[in-house]
């Protein structure tokens, strides 16, 4: 490791991350649409829509074979799919909608808290998700770096490698399953190591990472921030320590992805004796779509040649209907017609059999040219009550105004759409660890909102006529996530909170004293 470390520092890349720099967009995409087409051309779905017919296309200059694609294959949610196809796939079936039989699923309930989803993982994906791995390991070769780090362990908080067989299939979270494949040269800085990375325990997990944090020398750690925050609060606690920098003097990079890292950026440093570097990725249980690719850059690459077709759909009103539901009329885009600035949801064809697939993410472009995104929200993770069209991206920056404005960390938060007589009110629960005032928070909020967003401003003159703040201890979120069955690993709190989800949340609070 210390051999690639040295490697790292002269900037050596992969002949895939050289072929992504100096390639158009549009030709990779074109490229690797036509290989899924061609590997899938034999499948059930490949018969029935006519991938062979789709690759004459292909033939023709312009936008032909996308004209075909879309025309041919429907767009797809996660119920569409798995009722028509994947449930195929559970049952041992082979050839469904890629070669072969496949032997694990990831569970994933994305951030709406729904019921698990069970999304195929085929050995191409996870060989991709492992590509595209060293691919963002190598993009350290531009930060100032020693290279004794890459001699370092590597912190990997994850869902346990024990997974579930039914006799036919795996199970597990996406980290269970990549964690238990790593390659052999890997594992010697793989901690927390294989016993402990089995344990389908969480507290047992964090407590056996905690007995054995003063052997590892730790350089990068991998996660969900609200969790490794968990974590080096307990070593921190456990052996009397001023700052993790006391038990992983080494400690440098944090790669982190799933959730806007800003609300939990001043508690998190508070841990810390120095700055670490943060890395984002975008590993979704669908596949590793993006990953940043510069230091101090707060955008992401999508890797474009790496088993994903992506599609864009605007996220506006013509589009999507007021439940986030995508309309069947509905624009979309290859990657050569997208706009920077805009908010895109995104579809996505891959080397797991999933086909223009609604993975529920919005997107914006920052650059064009470089195919820098960030995450701006989810399709149904938004409040339009009343033609507010407020956004995961507009509540993280308003709580992020705020946290610089009042000098509070906020850890957590959601938002619920509550009636106001005839009108309509938000009620917001944030989760803080010091007293606060909940109306001086609320009206920051409030005023944050009017600022960043010109529908919320002008609902908040009419039909939105009240907003709520409830203060709550932190780890109430995470007591209500362990009754859910969402405690650890990928498992993030959502931002906004519908259906039945409400009335949990609302008893939960209830039975705890505090509505």
């Amino acid at each position: 490791m210390a051999i690639i470390g040295t490697l790292l520092k002269k900037g050596i890349r992969l002949r895939e991350s050289l072929e992504q720099e100096y390639s158009a967009p549009e030709e990779l995409q074109k490229t690797l649409l036509k290989k899924l087409l061609i590997a899938a051309a034999k499948t059930e779905m490949g018969k029935k829509y006519g991938f062979k017919q789709i690759l004459e296309a292909f033939k023709e200059e312009g936008l032909d074979y996308y004209e075909e694609f879309t025309s041919k294959v429907p767009i797809y949610d996660y119920e569409k799919i798995y009722n028509e196809w994947w449930h195929r796939l559970k049952a041992g079936e082979k050839n469904i909608t890629w070669p072969g039989r496949i032997r694990y699923f990831a569970l994933s309930s994305g951030t709406s808290g729904s019921a698990s989803k069970y999304i195929p993982i085929t050995n191409e994906m996870v060989k991709a998700i492992r590509r595209t791995g060293v691919r963002q390991i190598l993009t350290l070769s531009k930060y100032d770096l020693s290279a004794k780090l890459f001699s370092k362990g590597i912190l990997m908080l994850g869902g346990s490698t024990d997974l579930d067989f039914n006799g036919t299939y795996f199970s597990g979270d996406l980290s269970g399953i990549t964690a238990g494949r790593l390659p052999i040269w890997f594992q010697r800085f793989y901690k927390p190591g294989k016993k402990i990375s089995r344990n389908k325990n969480w507290g047992e997990k964090l407590e056996q990472i905690v007995e054995n944090a003063p052997k590892w020398d730790i350089g990068i750690i991998v996660g969900v921030p609200a969790w490794l925050q968990i974590l080096m609060e307990k070593i921190i606690e456990r052996y009397k320590l001023k700052n993790i920098h006391e038990i992983w003097p080494n400690l440098t990079i944090f790669v982190h992805g799933g959730v806007y890292f800003e609300p939990y950026k001043k508690g998190f440093e508070k841990l810390l004796e120095r700055p670490l570097n943060y890395i984002e990725t975008y590993l979704a249980s669908e596949g590793f779509l993006a990953f940043q690719a510069f230091p101090n850059r707060k955008s992401m690459r999508l890797v474009l040649n790496n088993g994903i077709f992506y599609e864009f759909v605007p996220f506006n009103d013509r589009n999507f209907d007021e439940n986030g539901e995508i309309r069947q009329d509905c624009e979309v885009l290859p990657i050569e017609k997208v706009q920077e600035n805009v908010d895109y949801a995104l579809l996505i064809t891959t080397c797991a059999g999933a086909w223009r697939y609604m993975i529920g993410d919005t997107i914006r472009f920052v650059s064009k040219v470089e195919s820098e995104i960030v995450i701006t929200g989810r399709t149904k993770h938004f409040l339009s009550l009343c033609g507010e069209h407020l956004s995961v991206d507009n509540m993280n920056k308003a709580i992020q105004m705020m946290e610089d404005t009042r000098n509070v960390g906020i850890r957590e938060f959601t938002v619920i759409g509550v009636p106001h007589g005839s009108l309509f009110g938000h009620h917001w629960f944030v989760g803080v660890e010091q007293e606060v005032d909940a109306d001086v928070l609320r009206k920051d909020i409030d005023e944050n909102l009017k600022t960043l967003n010109d529908d919320y401003a002008v609902e908040r003159k009419h039909a939105l006529r009240e907003i709520k703040l409830t203060p709550l201890p932190v780890q109430l979120f995470y007591e209500w996530m362990r009754e859910e069955g969402k405690e650890g690993g990928q498992n993030k709190f959502p931002r906004v909170l519908k259906g039945a989800k409400v009335s949990s949340w609302i008893q939960f609070l209830k039975e705890k004293k505090y509505l």
